[in-house]
């Protein structure tokens, strides 16, 4: 795996060569209200990659401060998601592990005139906050007695006011250049089921009070965060600051990583689920990681991705074929690689005896002998490709099977097309043809074949089902490029396809990798039995995308 370098890393090694810090702590926290996408996965490999290569640690933190979004299947999947990717965080934090101690530091800025409790509703307090180019006005309760706004948080804490109906918010500026120094919110009313906590707490931190008193509870040194939180910067070190935290962390912002045409926003990828338009958070055409792990991409794959991607200080946007070029990469030398024939036709070889069946030697992989061998079998009956075959008179550039022309079975013989027959629809629905028994010495070279094209003997081929994925979004064009995400989305992103595969795969299992010669990359999908094997396609062989150098 390529090493992680970038300017957060020469941000690290000069405060630990300066003393500023003698170690690296990252944490990486997610609010447990969504799957996974492959966005995070950038801040996932910057904070663990960036750690490990000082010797540092990690804790995952999860920012579970909400409970109205929040829920425990998210919180497994998360770290299901993180194991698999390979990363073990040093510890496992909860937001609301701290609750008391972030109401202690709130009680603290209440007695030192720093926070009050205001009535004014969400609606007015958007009013109160001016513009970017107006001040904002004072909130009418902004002047309230320290006693009195103990007393009143007291009461929010009880459980005697509405949501909505009371927020303590920082005393800062109103007048701040910066929206958010403009006494934001600090907590809010929320008189709902917490999944850790249960109805013990009825008031919540917001984010911006609690994450950096949570990174200063932690020991955090350099707190990793996405771009659009640099105009929080000044509010993250004001709490630190004015909460008297007995060790200081620090913000750093990356930008964000966007892959083109790809929806990465929690908010769609939910409406895509609730809508029904996909079968899960774990459809192979999301973008989630454990979407993506379905649909056959590898943990060291996205990795590799994300750091070939580098880091920077400002958003970039990639293709997502990148992304297919690390699995290409990395399941080249580590897949086997079986014949399976995803659109079948079948060839009868009249001149083979019937009901005889021959076994030849196959490698595993041919790029690496160290994945062995196996044996595959050849009879009268064989499947191959339907677009391996034409009817007509092939040019010159045709390297596959046509009447009358010769190729060669892979690891087996070589077979010429003699006719064929159809349906009453003129579809074909089987090919015939003979073949020569001298082909398969091994030192024939009497004449060479038209091509090499796979088969799956039929006495021992195994039915299975192809799924073949494309982009949940159809290309971006003129006429669509203004039209909601759902109005985009690809009603040929996944077909199917009854095909066969050799009976070497008998024993596949769910994330089994293969790479199906001459088809592409596929992986055994949770939905395959020993009686219904089921495969998904990750990606082609090749890809006509060049990487700019």
């Amino acid at each position: 795996m390529a090493e992680i370098n970038n300017f957060i890393r020469t941000i690290m090694q000069n405060d630990l060569d300066s003393g500023a810090v003698d170690h690296i702590e990252t944490r990486f926290p997610p609010e447990p209200n969504a799957y996974l996408h492959i966005g995070h996965a950038r801040a996932i490999v910057t904070n663990f990659e960036l750690a490990k290569a000082f010797n540092g640690t990690t804790n995952l933190r999860f920012d579970d401060t909400n409970p109205a979004k929040e829920d425990k299947e998210f919180v497994e999947g998360i770290i299901e998601d993180l194991n698999w990717l390979g990363y073990k965080p040093n510890n496992v934090f909860y937001g609301s592990d701290y609750f008391e101690k972030t109401y202690e530091k709130a009680i603290m800025l209440i007695k030192k005139g720093l926070a009050y409790v205001d009535d004014l509703s969400q609606e007015e307090m958007s009013k109160y906050r001016g513009t970017l180019t107006e001040p904002g006005k004072n909130s009418p309760w902004r002047d309230r007695t320290v006693e009195e706004n103990l007393k009143l948080f007291e009461e929010m804490r009880q459980g005697k006011y509405k949501d909505g109906e009371k927020t303590l918010r920082a005393k800062i500026d109103m007048a701040s250049p910066n929206m958010n120094m403009r006494d934001p919110a600090m907590y809010r009313i929320l008189h709902i089921n917490h999944h850790r906590q249960g109805n013990k707490w009825c008031i919540y931190p917001m984010y911006d009070f609690a994450h950096p008193l949570q990174d200063a509870f932690e020991g955090i040194t350099h707190s990793l965060c996405s771009l659009e939180y640099v105009d929080h910067r000044p509010l993250y070190d004001w709490f630190v600051e004015k909460c008297e935290m007995e060790h200081v962390p620090h913000q750093y912002e990356f930008g964000r990583l966007n892959i083109a045409n790809t929806v990465l926003s929690k908010r769609y990828l939910r409406a895509l689920v609730d809508a029904g338009k996909v079968s899960g958070y774990d459809d192979p055409r999301m973008p989630t990681i454990c979407g993506l792990r379905r649909k056959g991409f590898t943990a060291d794959a996205i990795r590799n991705f994300v750091l070939s991607t580098g880091l920077s200080r400002v958003n970039s946007t990639v293709e997502f074929e990148l992304l297919d070029e690390e699995l290409r990469q990395d399941l080249k030398l580590k897949a086997l690689r079986p014949n399976a024939v995803i659109n079948p036709v079948k060839v009868i070889v009249d001149n083979y005896p019937e009901g005889k069946v021959e076994w030849f030697d196959a490698p595993n992989n041919t790029e690496n002998p160290e994945l062995g061998s196996r044996k595959i079998s050849f009879s009268r009956e064989v499947y191959i490709e339907r677009e391996d075959f034409i009817e007509v008179k092939p040019n010159k550039n045709w390297k596959r099977l046509a009447l009358d022309v010769e190729v060669r079975l892979m690891r087996a013989y070589f077979i010429k097309a003699t006719s064929v027959e159809k349906d009453a629809e003129g579809n074909i629905t089987c090919i015939h043809a003979t073949y020569d028994p001298a082909t398969n010495a091994p030192d024939f070279k009497d004449r060479k074949p038209n091509g090499n094209i796979h088969y799956v003997d039929a006495s021992t081929a195994i039915p299975a089902t192809f799924r073949l994925y494309e982009s949940l979004l159809a290309p971006e064009t003129e006429e669509n490029k203004d039209l909601d995400f759902m109005e985009r989305l690809n009603p040929e992103s996944v077909k199917e396809s009854e095909g066969f595969v050799e009976s070497n795969l008998a024993d596949t299992k769910p994330l089994d990798h293969y790479q199906f010669i001459r088809n592409g990359y596929y992986v055994t999908d949770k939905d395959s039995t020993k009686d219904h094997l089921v495969f998904n396609r990750t990606c082609g062989l090749k890809s006509s995308f060049v990487i700019k150098k």
